[in-house]
């Protein structure tokens, strides 16, 4: 890494740090309001019992010094003991409660921070889930989850806690002696300047780790996750990725162990030059005692303090914000994930019946050079069924994330229904389009919830309070029940999905003591859910690698039927079912090359023809069905 590289990512990390501090406390209450501001009240009070210990324990080793020369009775000693008594039992109750509260507090506000941060994912715009930089910033924004909560109870414990405890006792030792204070304060410039360099180590490290963390959990995942078990197994990878887990733990270790050396090296020389300024503030202290200018009473009751203030201070830079500042670059990536842009547009109903148009669109995926798009203009008519095809990488997949709007154009403009995809609302464009796309998810949910789980309106009853294992398919809670079970066979039946030993309850996990499915049959599951939901718009995306050609062809079919008076756009590579398409558009390198019938194509003897000639054996079986 170069210097100048160096010098900007100094530059990046002291501006992330300095505005994380600002954000922290608004997010902090935005998750949970109510109970940070219970937590700093207590947190003041809890500060001020601990001040007014000190002052109640002068008072009483004041009275019993005049008792024992005789200036004083029993009971000018047994007043200042009833109130030591009631405020240091008052104290431990208070700190019990404060740390019950702290650890509700924390396990509340990490779930709802999870949950502003996934809403914030929704937001944001689709197409940087493709850039790998981004996903580190996920991975690390997750981390900082945890992080903030802790480092919000912990600026409260400092400026409510201690500001209000060294506040008091500051002005305490002030009124007594001003060198004490003067001494204390130098006494702990040394830990102050520790942390600093902790910032900025931990920082480093933070931005070094995330990707390093990210391959280890991937790793890992390739060893015990269940999707990978049996191939790695048979296939005798797990050695490889036993392997590439080790190495890629050892050197996440091999930071971390050298940054936390480095720091530890540090923090141990100059807390040695702290502990000397606390032994030259007691020595002044027993000095002035013996001078006469201070009782002794109050040397008691600073002598306690001074221990106390010592493991106070050494609470504070050693553990809290030893603890911070090694987390700090957790918690500016999460605030910096916060922070970005959001994918923002006019709530308006999209006109359908106006068809879908793209104009000199191209597209460019975040961090990539090349266009995956470039320069495409397209129609598709209201009514009308199209087809694009193409080899793989051609660009297929990326112009339906334009066409539906999930991905704005770098350049260009898509035109849904009427309404612009750069300058409307996502959830406005989305309203009537349905799909299903070549990586389909497989819900561990029952068969009902996985199919109408793509148009849930206030259809589907989920019981927070229910595990994923224990939740069911309630058909009472439906306005009509008969009418929706209807709706859900009629999408299985359309998607040519066996039913034969499968209920609507049946739960789709075995994780979650249900079955699993075959390939063939979680395709079909995926094809019905998209089926299910109401639509205006409907794509298919190679959703049918798993079925053979001729059974992909039936599929097709049906789906032509289905798409009659709709927009519809069909995406495969395999050309059979191509020839249900009004159009059949041609896609290479990210261009549109070839327009026409399945006829026009072949006549004109291209890419199409060659496509075409390659995969005509697959269908010569059932030639009526293509």
């Amino acid at each position: 890494m170069n210097n100048e590289t160096e010098n900007n990512i100094t530059k990046k990390e002291k501006t992330s740090v300095l505005k994380t501090w600002i954000r922290i406390i608004p997010i902090s209450y935005k998750a949970t309001p109510l109970d940070n501001t219970i937590n700093n009240i207590m947190a003041l009070v809890h500060g001020g019992l601990f001040a007014v210990t000190v002052i109640a324990t002068q008072y009483l080793f004041d009275a019993i010094t005049e008792a024992a020369a005789g200036r004083a009775d029993f009971w000018d000693c047994f007043y200042p003991l009833l109130i030591l008594s009631g405020v240091t039992f008052g104290t431990q109750i208070l700190n019990g409660i404060h740390n019950f509260h702290a650890d509700v507090l924390f396990k509340k506000a990490s779930g709802r921070l999870m949950t502003l941060l996934h809403d914030k994912f929704m937001r944001v715009d689709p197409a940087r889930f493709e850039d790998t930089d981004f996903l580190d910033d996920v991975n690390k924004a997750r981390e900082g989850v945890y992080t903030l909560p802790y480092v919000s109870m912990s600026l409260s414990i400092f400026i409510l806690f201690y500001g209000t405890y060294f506040a008091a006792i500051g002005s305490y030792l002030f009124n007594l002696k001003p060198i004490l204070l003067i001494t204390l304060l130098v006494a702990f410039i040394p830990a102050m300047l520790a942390q600093l360099v902790r910032i900025k180590v931990f920082t480093k490290l933070e931005e070094q780790s995330a990707p390093l963390r990210r391959e280890f959990e991937y790793y890992q995942k390739t060893m015990c996750d269940r999707e990978y078990f049996k191939e790695t197994r048979i296939l005798g990878a797990y050695k490889f990725f036993h392997k590439l887990f080790s190495e890629t733990l050892v050197l996440l270790s091999h930071k971390t162990w050298k940054a936390e050396r480095k720091t530890a090296l540090l923090q141990l020389t100059l807390n040695i030059s702290t502990f000397a300024g606390m032994a030259f503030a007691s020595y002044l202290l027993f000095a002035a005692t013996m001078a006469g200018e201070i009782s002794v009473g109050a040397f008691a009751a600073v002598f306690s303090a001074l221990g106390m203030i010592f493991y106070i201070m050494q609470e504070i830079f050693d553990m809290h914000m030893s603890n911070i500042n090694k987390e700090i670059g957790k918690l500016a990536n999460f605030v910096r994930m916060m922070d970005l842009p959001e994918r923002t547009g006019a709530d308006e109903m999209p006109e359908f019946e106006k068809g879908i148009i793209a104009e000199n669109v191209t597209f460019t995926y975040p961090g990539r050079d090349e266009p995956a798009v470039k320069n495409v203009s397209l129609s598709v008519n209201n009514g009308e069924t199209i087809a694009i095809v193409g080899e793989n990488g051609a660009g297929k997949s990326t112009l339906v994330r334009l066409l539906t709007g999930v991905y704005r154009p770098s350049e260009g403009e898509v035109i849904v229904g009427g309404l612009n995809t750069s300058f409307t609302s996502p959830a406005s464009i989305y309203e009537r389009i349905s799909g299903v796309f070549q990586k389909y998810q497989r819900y561990k949910m029952t068969l009902a919830e996985n199919v109408i789980i793509s148009d849930i309106g206030s259809d589907l009853f989920v019981n927070p309070d229910a595990s994923a294992s224990s939740s069911k398919f309630a058909d009472s809670k439906f306005d009509d029940c008969d009418a929706k079970n209807l709706a859900i066979d009629t999408a299985l039946s359309e998607a040519h999905f066996d039913m034969d030993e499968v209920k609507h309850d049946t739960m789709l996990s075995p994780e979650f003591d249900g079955i699993d499915l075959s390939g063939g049959q979680w395709q079909r599951l995926a094809i019905a859910r998209g089926l299910y939901r109401k639509n205006d718009f409907i794509v298919l995306d190679e959703p049918t690698a798993a079925i053979d050609p001729i059974e992909e062809a039936r599929v097709y079919t049906q789906f032509q039927k289905l798409a009659e008076g709709k927009s519809a756009v069909i995406v495969t590579h395999r050309l059979g079912s191509a020839k249900l398409a009004h159009r059949i558009i041609v896609m290479d390198a990210g261009e549109i090359i070839a327009t026409g019938t399945h006829d026009e194509l072949i006549a004109a003897k291209g890419k199409y023809a060659d496509m075409w000639s390659a995969q005509a054996m697959w269908y010569e079986r059932e030639p009526d069905m293509v």
